[in-house]
């Protein structure tokens, strides 16, 4: 079968928009309370497993990367300086796992925090919360796995403060996300997330990339319109199952392999950058890479070992900004 009438065939396709980073979303960090910079230019890859720097708990993950990556597709034009793809929170295969099996321990992050009230006092503020809330919080959020490499604004903790840092976190990196599908917590060091925030000039990424690493390919999740009724997730082998917000696994249901949409991709014109003043980097800041010092610029076409991916529509109105938008034909 000719290539593109695989591509054409494929169950799940997305919906990615090039999505302006132009609010800022630090969780109650700045300069006056420990918080790095947002703008300065930067961001951080942090492979699946790497704690990175500043971390708030040992590791919570209890999956060690079983979630099968994908490829986005949508928009072929080239993405404006300083944009994401976006897409969003309840597409079907975004997030992967192991059916009946959670890839974060939940309670082990409560009675890490639990542990250190100075902590859980930093956690609250990045995920405004009061700190009494900080156990139903987490108990709220669902276990899964990124399957795309994703832009956040990664939150640690230093000094008895939190931090903040723009960081792409690898495809199969666990996380607890939202009802509105977006990433709150990494796994592998206990720190609160976030959706990103601009960048004041072209981003420049430091750390070492992971083989298949491509700007092109890093997209943001923006929430879905309503919360999600079930999380449609792919397993490893290709089996499909959701799991209900706030589950850890334990009610998992096989489910069919949802069907082709008609994709369709839009550009959202830039907007103010974040006011930001605070310039100190995390601490453990790894080498620069040459990898990319561009930002995202062009989709390409999956190659035929990749999988297609996730269904979905974006919603630009929250967390990511204002902007107009411009219907592109999609790809």
């Amino acid at each position: 079968m000719p290539r593109v009438a695989i591509i054409a065939t494929a169950v799940v396709a997305a919906v990615i928009l090039a999505v302006v980073l132009s609010r800022p979303d630090n969780g109650g960090t700045g300069a006056s309370d420990g918080g790095t910079s947002t703008s300065s230019g930067e961001v951080f890859l942090q492979p699946a497993a790497d704690t990175g720097p500043d971390a708030f708990t040992e590791s919570t993950a209890e999956e060690k990367s079983s979630a099968s990556p994908v490829s986005p597709s949508g928009a072929t034009e080239s993405a404006p300086q300083n944009a994401v793809r976006g897409v969003n929170g309840d597409a079907p295969g975004l997030y992967g796992g192991t059916r009946n099996v959670a890839s974060c321990d939940v309670e082990k992050q409560i009675t890490y925090l639990g542990e250190d009230p100075d902590k859980q006092r930093a956690f609250a503020s990045a995920a405004r919360i009061e700190p009494s809330e900080v156990p139903a919080y987490l108990r709220s959020l669902t276990p899964v796995q990124l399957r795309m490499d994703t832009r956040v604004t990664n939150h640690g903790y230093k000094d008895g403060a939190p931090t903040s840092y723009q960081a792409v976190l690898q495809a199969r990196t666990a996380v607890l996300v939202d009802d509105r599908g977006v990433p709150r917590v990494r796994c592998a060091c206990g720190n609160p997330l976030s959706p990103p925030v601009a960048q004041r000039s072209a981003p420049r990424t430091t750390g070492e990339a992971w083989p298949g690493y491509k700007s092109s390919n890093v997209v943001m999740v923006t929430p879905a319109p309503e919360p999600v009724d079930a999380f449609v997730m792919c397993e490893p082998d290709g089996e499909w199952f959701e799991r209900r917000p706030g589950d850890t696994g334990k009610k998992d249901h096989k489910t069919e392999k949802p069907g082709k949409p008609s994709p369709s991709a839009s550009v959202t014109t830039p907007t103010a950058p974040p006011d930001t003043t605070s310039s100190q980097p995390p601490t453990s800041e790894p080498p620069t890479s040459d990898t990319d010092t561009t930002g995202p610029t062009t989709d390409e076409p999956p190659s035929d070992t990749q999988q297609p991916p996730p269904d979905g529509t974006t919603d630009t109105g929250s967390d990511t900004g204002g902007g107009t938008t411009e219907e592109a034909p999609a790809s």
